[in-house]
């Protein structure tokens, strides 16, 4: 009997080759979703968090100084924040090449009403 050696991957544990290979599909379950309109986002961070707090903005060229009530908070890890910062991106970069280029300054969007 000859000397051979093979190398078994232990069970339960899968090549690195197999994990490449392998796509996980998750499914989201949306029916019970209360949805949430915001027009305004104030992000914060920790060492470890990133906070988004989200508030309707009913006069977006209001006053200087207007107390919002923040409906909605959203805290994500760092890794959660950047993986939706580049869906975000994509999301609006196909947006734009769709509809044309989003103007977030609204003093620029405003139509003047001189006729």
């Amino acid at each position: 009997m000859a000397n051979e050696t093979q190398e078994e991957t232990p069970r339960g544990v899968e090549s690195n080759t197999e994990q490449q290979q392998q796509q996980v599909r998750i499914e989201l379950d949306d029916t019970g979703v209360d949805a949430l309109y915001a027009n305004l986002c104030r992000v914060s961070s920790t060492p470890e968090e990133v906070i988004l707090d989200l508030a309707v903005n009913p006069n977006p060229m209001g006053t200087p100084t207007q107390k919002l009530q923040v409906s909605q908070r959203v805290i994500l890890n760092h890794y959660t924040a950047k993986r939706l910062a580049a869906l975000l991106t994509a999301t609006v970069q196909r947006h734009e090449q769709a509809f044309g280029r989003l103007e977030i300054d609204v003093r620029k969007r405003l139509i003047s009403e001189t006729t």
